[in-house]
């Protein structure tokens, strides 16, 4: 991965806002935790539900936090299980088989973020099967980011906290990153998704001045972190 002094071009700019955030802990799944800023991961994941090509793919180089950190409790229903493929494909062949949700819900607690800005900063690295340069896929993001459309809806951490976008300037906040510094620790940096399952990256985190610069992830041997081998085969 290139660091974010090697790049040649501008980063690409776009801020995301919302009523709330979870950028989930992956060693805290159980009762949600977010850390208190983005994970570079989950605004990979906010970018390519705006556009996304296999082409390239996006890296995080800057995360500016436009709004103070704030937490909130939110308690919420959920399952306590995981359906898997096998059982998936029971349900649609078997007219008789049932799954019963209330037998299976639990209430757990969330400690998530509230009224979140930040201003995401990019760069595209083109898949070696790229047949346009970099220019073409880099006006497409910005086009859609203006226009405000997108793929999917995207989110901030999980699925039910949904982000609002614009390009810079369009956060409703002043647009200056919070005045707060904070060692962060070990923070997800990326997923890897590998036939022995998911493989997570990490990273020092460290937010100065209200910015976190994404740093090149520690070596497998540098941390000892959730390596989610039970992902295998979901």
């Amino acid at each position: 991965m290139a660091s974010s002094g090697s790049w040649r071009q501008t980063p690409l700019s776009v801020e995301v806002w919302g009523p709330l955030a979870c950028f989930t802990r992956p060693e805290l799944k159980v009762e949600r935790v977010s850390y208190p800023v983005p994970t570079p991961s989950a605004m990979t994941g906010l970018l390519e539900a705006i556009f996304w090509k296999p082409e390239f793919h996006y890296v995080i180089t800057r995360i500016e936090v436009l709004a103070p950190i704030e937490w909130i409790a939110v308690r919420r229903n959920e399952v306590k299980s995981v359906v898997s493929l096998d059982q998936v494909r029971r349900l649609q062949t078997d007219r008789t088989a049932r799954y019963d949700v209330e037998t299976d819900r639990d209430q757990r607690n969330t400690m998530a973020l509230k009224d979140v800005a930040y201003r995401v900063h990019a760069q595209m690295k083109l898949a070696p099967h790229a047949d346009a340069p970099a220019a073409k896929y880099r006006d497409q993001l910005r086009r859609r980011v203006e226009r405000g459309q997108c793929f999917s809806q995207p989110f901030l951490g999980t699925r039910e906290f949904a982000a609002y976008f614009g390009p810079t300037g369009s956060a409703p906040v002043d647009g200056v990153p919070i005045d707060r510094n904070d060692e962060l620790g070990v923070m997800l940096h990326s997923i890897e998704y590998t036939d022995e399952g998911e493989r997570y990256h990490w990273f020092n985190a460290r937010l100065q001045h209200g910015v976190l610069e994404v740093r090149d992830p520690l070596g497998p041997d540098d941390v000892d972190m959730p390596k989610a081998s039970w992902r295998k085969g979901a």
